[in-house]
This record gives structure tokens, sequence and C-alpha cells, in this order.
């Protein structure tokens, strides 16, 4: 008996990346890959979309002294290239920040409801509906903009909390599908996503801009949602048992290997317990401080780029993909390694966690303190930028996944609870970068 339960617990491990969980993470990729197009496909597009941006841009196309007359007519001919394909509209910078920002209005409503309903009534159709929402309404936001402002931010606002329907709702999944020894491999493939959607968009956005218009940004981005849609509703179940494809061996290994956790989600939520608890309070500060770095990175590097290193504009926006492209490479690599040093015994669970944090914190944060001493090298600022990137996603296998070693049994509300930090951080950090800054130039 003992025999045959280890052969069903070896067998399907050694399927790898060909089991249906692992399907299951490549779907969420592309799931989070998704959503994290349609989240920065405005933020591309807007530049084309607002008529008056030649103003705002020159400032900054001084900083580039050698090319100014190249630069300004360079851009006077893309600006007709955006006319003749796009409509553009007379948003002023108020007005553009409040669109902008209107996301984030969505994002603080609904991700503790979402985890708290997805972890009750599983992921599947939770998930499935916010890609869903999210994606149509993407396809519908030129005709919001053409709607006028109002309308645009309803849209937005409402895109905004289906989104948080995919990134909280998503992690519930894992409670019944993810063995413990390969839990940060699974959801980093899934996770990894969210980086390689921004790759994209920065690369490809303006290119789509120019060459056939920026409403074409939101139908290519919200027409993959919709075909992710597809795949999801078609090919995901909540539980390893209902899945008509999945063989007997990997079920078995999956149960068997959740059979001690008490994952069984409940109505009644232990509030008191939780806010009690010490090591939720330091999951909890890792997410926000996690988040208060990626969010200064994710605003201000185009802006190191283009007035430090005086990089064009062009150029600023591929050298800010570079970052994202190998972190998400090291995210999948370091889920890999964390699961392989947990499954081999070569270190306990909850030292691969304090491991795989402590150097995600502290050797991304040093990276970033000698930028100030190698600004006049170009390469080099680089190579710490991408550095920075890489340690930092060593995190997603530490602190950011240990919400579901703690209390799988409430992992959809814990997500979401976390999440809510993770955007509060993201709201404060631009806002004192900036403040701090100011006060630097001032001195």
């Amino acid at each position: 008996m003992d025999d045959n339960l280890s052969m069903t617990q070896e067998q399907p491990s050694k399927k790898g990346l060909c089991s249906v969980r692992h399907g299951l993470a490549f779907i969420l990729q592309l799931c989070n890959f998704s959503i994290s197009t349609q989240q920065m496909s405005l933020s591309i597009a807007i530049t084309a979309m607002v008529n008056n941006t030649a103003t705002s841009i020159q400032p900054n196309a001084s900083v580039e002294r050698p090319s100014t007359d190249y630069s300004q007519d360079y851009w006077n001919e893309t600006r007709k290239e955006f006319k003749a394909v796009a409509p553009t509209y007379d948003w002023s910078p108020e007005i553009q920040g409040i669109i902008l920002s209107s996301l984030s209005y969505g994002s603080l409503l609904a991700p503790i409801p979402t985890g708290y309903v997805a972890g009750v009534f599983g992921a599947k159709y939770v998930v499935g509906a916010g890609l869903l929402i999210s994606s149509v309404l993407t396809l519908f936001l030129p005709l919001g903009a053409d709607a006028g402002v109002a309308p645009f931010i309803v849209l937005r606002v409402i895109q905004g909390i289906a989104q948080v329907m995919v990134s909280t709702g998503q992690y519930s999944i894992w409670v019944k599908w993810a063995p413990p020894t390969e839990r940060s491999q699974l959801t980093t493939i899934a996770g990894s996503g969210s980086m390689l959607g921004i790759f994209i968009v920065l690369i490809a956005g303006g290119l789509l801009c120019q060459a056939i218009g920026w409403p074409y940004v939101f139908y290519i981005f919200g027409g993959i949602g919709c075909a992710c849609c597809l795949l999801w509703f078609s090919l995901v179940y909540n539980e390893p048992k209902n899945h008509p494809f999945i063989s007997f061996s990997e079920k078995s290994y999956i149960l068997s290997s959740l059979a001690q956790q008490d994952s069984f989600p409940d109505w009644s939520l232990p509030i008191k317990a939780m806010v009690k608890s010490l090591p939720l309070w330091a999951v909890i500060v890792s997410y926000f401080c996690q988040y208060w770095q990626f969010s200064t990175m994710m605003a201000y590097t185009p802006t190191y780029f283009s007035t430090v290193l005086e990089a064009n504009v062009r150029d600023s926006g591929i050298l800010s993909a570079l970052p994202f492209i190998t972190g998400c490479v090291c995210l999948i690599l370091g889920g890999l390694l964390a699961d392989f040093l947990s499954s081999r015994k070569i270190l306990r669970l909850i030292t691969v966690r304090k491991l795989f944090t402590a150097i995600g914190v502290l050797l991304s944060a040093v990276v970033l303190l000698i930028l100030p001493w190698v600004k006049s090298s170009f390469s080099t600022t680089v190579a710490l930028l991408v550095l920075s990137s890489s340690f930092s996603s060593l995190c997603d296998s530490g602190a950011l996944i240990n919400f579901l070693d703690i209390a799988p049994r409430y992992g959809g509300f814990l997500r979401g609870l976390m999440q809510n930090f993770a955007y509060i951080s993201g709201a404060i950090s631009p806002t004192a970068t900036g403040f701090f800054i100011s006060q630097i130039s001032a001195s």
C-alpha cells in the first residue's frame, strides 16, 4: 500500500510542465498578461489621444540637446499621423490625471470582497467573469472616449473592479491545485504574465499608436483577453477531482499532497486571530514594501532614463521595459529554485521563504542605492536596474506567497487584504518620490 502511494506521488511530479496543474499555471499566465496589458494600454495610448501633448513634451525634448530640431520635426510628423488615423481630445493635464487614476478607484473597492467570494464559491467564475468584463470594456474604451470624459471614467472604474477579480480571485484556485512543494513555481509562472504584459506594452504600444492609431491598442489587447476567456472557461476547473482531462495519477498526487491541509472555505472569518497574527502582519509589511519599490520603478524609470541619462523617448521606453522582462524570467526561475530546495529537503519551507525574501529585499535595495554614484555610466545604470528587478522578483517565492502556507483556508480573503495594502503603497510611493525629488531639486 505504501509503495503504491509513493509511486502515485512520484509519477505526476515527473510530468513537470506537461501536467494539468502546470497547464493551469500557463493559462493564468495568459490571463495575467491580458490584464496587465489592459492596465497599461491607456498610459501608452493617452499620449496619442490628447491633442495638446506637444506642449507638455517640449520641456523634456529640450533635454536631448544634440537632436532638438529632429525631435521636434519627428513629433510634428507623428502628430499628423495620429490625427489622420484616430480622433484626439482636449483633455487638460488635470483631467488626464483623473482618467489615469480612475482604474485605481475601482481597484481599491474590490480586493477583499472578491477574495472572500472566490474563496467560498471558487475562482473559476470569479476570475473568468472579471477577465471577460475587463476585456469587453477595453474594446469599448474608444467609444467611451468619444462619448465624453464622465462615461470614459465610469468605464475605467468598472474595469478596475473587474481586473481585481482576476488578480485576487486566482489565488483561491491554488488552494485546491498546488501541492505545497510546487506552490512557488505554479504561482510564479502564473504571476510572470503581469511583467511580460508590461514589457510588451512598453515595446509595442507606441508603435501601434503610430502605425494604425491608438484605438487599436485597446482593440488588440481587449481581443486577446476575450480569447483567453475561451481558454479559461473551457479548460479550468475549481478542483482537480472535477477536471475531465486530468489523469488519475496526477489527481491522486494533488489530493494526497493536500490531504493534511485545512483548505475548505467557510463563511466565518477569524478576524480577531488575524489581527493578532504576527506572521500575517509580517507578510502584509512585506507586501507594502515590495509594491512601494515596484510602483516607484514603474512610475519613474522612464523619467530617470530621459532626464538623468538623457535618452530619447523611444530608447527610454525600450530601456524601461528591460527590467520587467528580466524580472519575468527570474520570477519563474526563483519559483523553480524555491520548490527544488524545499522538495529535496535541502532547506525547510520556512527557511526558503525567509531566505528568498531577504535576498529579494536587501539586494534589490542595495543595487538601487548604488545608482546615484554610477549615473555617468549608461550601461552600468541599465545593468543595475535589471539586477534590482531580478533580485526583487525573488520575493514572490518568499513573503508574497507565504499567506498560502499560513492559512490556505482563507487564501482568497488574505490575498485581497494584502492587495489593498499594495494599492495604498502604490498610491503613496509615486507622490512621496515626487516630493523628495522636488526637495532635492530645490536645494
